[in-house]
């Protein structure tokens, strides 16, 4: 039997760092990349005596993403403990929620092959993260840090609505691009913010019966994702043809060797002995606290795409480009109000910046310049104060060394040849060092001109005002 006989069943479970300025059950910072053990107190360090306080934005942000994901919000919820042994979870349990979680029912909609298709989410609750082992390969052991510890996180778990990876990686894509716009979580998935575990099944087409599932942990890129998934399901199906029984596992997905290796046999809620946690109250939401949480909300992305098409016609493709990342559609349009060119802006943006974003693997919040400085980019392009070629050499400069345009082309000497003088000058003599090319254009090859031009522009580095050369050309190839 082939691929085509199994259906593919994928379910996820996101977890998103909220960008909170302090702890879920303490006053530590959540600032990423300090010292090892230096945002730590006695409560997130789990010190005998000590009892956590619950930070009212952790549960304002969680809100926020039910409402942004059309959920039903728990106007009574309560946290539990979820008991665990590892070394970074200093408590030996997590306070997390079980069967009182503050958001359900909700979906994502994404767009497939087949049209727009509802992903169901089961709900999003809220939970503290675990510390971190640093892995000491030289000395052979692991050191300990509880910087993360209690670093607040909702967990966004899907219906098994999925149906193919690629549906898996557009559904991610559309849930970050949502906490994005509503702005409580940074989504840096290479800094762990946004992470996923992925649960996979497959069963035979025509069976009703869901295969067994296996799940592999806290996967951080979409590349991992989409491969982890191809894999597993090419596993799963290689298992059954060959008579075996897939087994309910916890893997690990090998980035290396594109492989997932067994971690564990895969828990179930009685293993993790819930109970509700003592030492916090019970959750109540008035619907005051839920019509002020929603009146706050954001523009989202599928409303700001449609605006982008009926405001500044752009086409469903550049706007779907665009309106993905809260800080690619910022950026787009504070440039705007600098230069007042949509369609110039939307052209860099798609183009060079995305193409640079793709080449050096950056994220568009690591954007190092401003949209002042985009606007100002297009304004220079406008004016003529430099070519559209010279423009793609201050956006490199703007992402290696970010500064105001104009500075970088006085500093580089890029200022465009606008005076007619100098112009003439070049024309002339490309025209004198290229005969053959002006006895082609005469003998009726239009192409001929783009090389004369092609030729002007190397003589004077790209300087030359492509215009002024392209009518200067004619003019004298007329003669």
């Amino acid at each position: 039997m082939s691929r085509e006989d199994y259906e593919v069943i994928i379910g996820l479970e996101v977890h998103a760092e909220l960008s909170t300025k302090t702890k879920i059950f303490c006053s530590c910072p959540t600032r990423f990349g300090a010292a090892p053990n230096t945002q730590t107190c006695p409560i997130c360090m789990a010190m005998p005596g000590t009892l956590p306080v619950l930070n009212e934005k952790v549960v304002e942000y969680a809100v926020k993403a039910g409402l942004a994901t059309n959920c039903e919000i728990s106007r009574n919820s309560k946290n539990d403990r979820k008991n665990y042994f590892y070394p970074d979870l200093p408590k030996a349990y997590q306070i997390s929620q079980y069967d009182r979680p503050l958001c359900e029912h909700g979906y994502v909609e994404i767009d497939t092959k087949e049209g727009k298709k509802k992903i169901g989410l089961t709900r999003i609750h809220i939970e503290e993260d675990a510390g971190k082992l640093n892995h000491d390969e030289f000395a052979g052991g692991s050191l300990v840090d509880l910087n993360r510890a209690g670093v607040p996180l909702i967990e966004i778990v899907s219906e098994p609505d999925l149906r193919s990876s690629e549906e898996a990686e557009e559904y991610l894509r559309k849930l970050k691009s949502i906490l994005e716009y509503i702005e409580v979580s940074d989504c840096k998935m290479q800094e762990g913010s946004y992470r996923a575990d992925v649960n996979v099944s497959v069963r035979k087409k025509g069976d009703p019966k869901l295969g067994t599932r296996t799940e592999m942990k806290n996967m951080n890129s979409f590349r991992s994702i989409t491969r982890g998934i191809e894999y597993e399901i090419d596993r799963q199906i290689d298992v059954i043809e060959e008579g075996g029984e897939v087994e309910q596992e916890t893997l690990r997905w090998d980035d290396v060797s594109g492989k997932t290796f067994p971690m564990r046999d895969k828990e179930d809620a009685q293993d993790y002995r819930y109970f509700p946690e003592p030492d916090l109250v019970a959750i109540k939401l008035s619907e005051e606290y839920i019509e002020n949480i929603k009146n706050t909300l954001p523009e989202l992305p599928e409303s700001r795409k449609e605006r982008y098409l009926q405001e500044y016609g752009l086409s469903e493709k550049d706007a779907n480009i665009i309106t993905a990342s809260k800080y690619l559609s910022d950026l787009f349009e504070g440039a705007i109000k600098v230069c007042n060119n949509p369609k110039a802006v939307n052209n860099w943006i798609i183009s060079d910046i995305s193409r640079i974003l793709n080449e050096t693997e950056m994220e568009p919040i690591e954007i190092p310049f401003d949209s002042k400085q985009l606007g100002k980019l297009v304004i220079l392009i406008d004016k003529g104060t430099i070519s559209s070629s010279i423009g793609k050499k201050v956006l490199e400069e703007l992402f290696e060394n970010p500064r105001d345009p104009e500075e970088i082309i006085k500093e580089k000497g890029w200022i465009q040849i606008s005076d007619e003088g100098a112009i003439k000058e070049i024309v002339l003599k490309v025209l004198e060092a290229n005969p053959q090319s002006v006895a082609d254009y005469k003998g009726g090859k239009d192409k001929a001109l783009g090389f004369l031009v092609g030729q002007a522009m190397k003589e004077t580095k790209g300087k030359a005002n492509p215009k002024m050369l392209n009518e200067m050309f004619l003019e004298e190839l007329k003669k």
